[in-house]
């Protein structure tokens, strides 16, 4: 079989599912350390530009930038592969959370063994900045857009547009001289745009099935109604996780008990408030990415109905909300590596590469400020094992002594010890 010789590559992406800790930047930071500096699989330039590309896309960018690594190694079949055995780790995690949330309620969840995960993050952000700031930012231009790009992601840290913002103005910046990278040789052909036409077909069908299941009362309108909430969240959502819990909350927390369903006595899918809450707050403590609470999602829209539905809601939450994701980046990406052939587009990758490294460096010291200084201001101690963290964390990291995951297992001991 040709995918038996990508097992070792196969068995690091298992091995980085259970220990990527720390949302999208950590994610970077991991992917950095195991896929580049440790396996070689990409280089250190085409993360930075696999990364800056799913920026631009809505959906789950740290998900896209691993379907990408998978899909340059070995092709669309190597990716789906990479895809699935990144996300069924979280998935399967968040769909028992939502069978097991009585039993949690009753003993009482305790999450200490995570307590050193968010510096640990912090840690894996400040490595990957201080390793792609060398590559990305090497003359004048570069470095305004990553002093302006750290500073904007530092105040809209979790502004939805913010990212696809700075991407797109870095790679105009760069091209307001064609000094340093002229354009040569014979333009690309034509570029086929008929695959986007998949994605779009889903979204429309997906709306119209969805609506016309509620008004006609189908028996099965509910797994037809969660497909298309979760369809909708992957295909719309930019900014991760910080933006799609809201919109998930909005859905199926407030939007039921709204004026309107309550007049019309519509049957839509609903998740009480205290549910909810302890699933986005459990997802940011597993690793893997935190689309995955889609997962949890389903299983308690569908719970009501037994456990059969509430198991095949699990699994809809799960396809649904990562099927956007892996459409829009394997469909664009072949798009975007034709036209990466002009020289306006390739232009436009030196200031997006240096935009994304503000976007890191912007990141870090939001929640540098955001876990040590909001402490501070509280009239909290800062702790100083949280500091010891950071500081080690990155230093193993550069050292290049110690694998990824080592580092996560040593931090979960310790907030286990602690």
């Amino acid at each position: 079989m040709v995918l038996a010789r990508h097992t070792p590559f196969l068995r690091a992406v298992f091995w980085h599912s259970i220990t990527a800790f720390g949302g999208p930047q950590g994610h970077m930071g991991m992917m950095l350390k195991t896929f580049v500096h440790r396996r070689h699989d990409v280089t250190e330039s085409e993360l930075i530009e696999y990364n800056g590309f799913c920026q631009l896309l809505p959906g789950a960018s740290s998900t896209q930038t691993l379907t990408l690594i998978g899909y340059k190694r070995g092709g669309l079949s190597l990716a789906i592969l990479t895809l699935l055995i990144w996300i069924l780790p979280a998935c399967i995690l968040m769909g028992g959370v939502s069978f097991l949330l009585d039993y949690f309620d009753d003993m009482g969840l305790t999450v200490g063994v995570f307590k050193f995960v968010r510096p640990m993050a912090i840690g894996f952000i400040a490595y990957s900045t201080f390793r792609i700031f060398g590559i990305a930012v090497n003359n004048t231009i570069t470095k305004v857009i990553m002093a302006v790009a750290t500073i904007a992601t530092f105040l809209a840290f979790k502004t939805p547009w913010i990212f696809p913002v700075l991407i797109v103005a870095a790679g105009i910046a760069t091209n307001f001289s064609d000094k340093r990278i002229p354009q040569k040789g014979i333009l690309p052909k034509k570029i086929k745009w008929g695959n986007i036409l998949i994605f779009i077909a889903l979204f429309g069908m997906a709306g119209y099935l969805s609506e016309t299941a509620s008004s006609q009362n189908w028996r099965t309108r509910r797994p037809i109604n969660l497909f298309e909430n979760a369809y909708r969240f992957g295909s719309l959502v930019f900014g991760g996780g910080d933006v799609l819990i809201p919109l998930m909350y909005e859905q199926y927390v407030t939007r039921p008990e709204t004026k309107r369903v309550q007049e019309t006595k519509r049957d839509v899918l609903k998740i009480s408030r205290e549910d909810f809450l302890t699933g986005s707050g459990i997802v940011r403590a597993i690793p893997g990415p935190v689309f995955s609470i889609g997962s949890f999602a389903g299983g308690m829209a569908l719970r009501e109905q037994g456990p059969a539905m509430q198991l095949l809601g699990c699994l809809i939450g799960s396809i649904a909300i990562f099927l956007p994701s892996a459409l829009l980046v394997l469909f664009f990406f072949p798009v975007w590596q034709n036209l990466k052939k002009y020289a306006v587009i390739f232009r436009s990758l030196e200031g997006i590469n240096a935009a994304v490294v503000g976007i890191m460096g912007g990141a870090t010291c939001y929640l540098v400020q955001d876990t040590f200084l909001g402490s501070l201001i509280n009239g909290k101690m800062i702790g100083i094992w949280d500091l010891l963290i950071v500081i080690a964390t990155f230093l193993l990291l550069r050292s290049n002594r110690v694998a990824a995951p080592f580092i996560v297992l040593g931090c979960l001991l310790m907030g286990w010890l602690l």
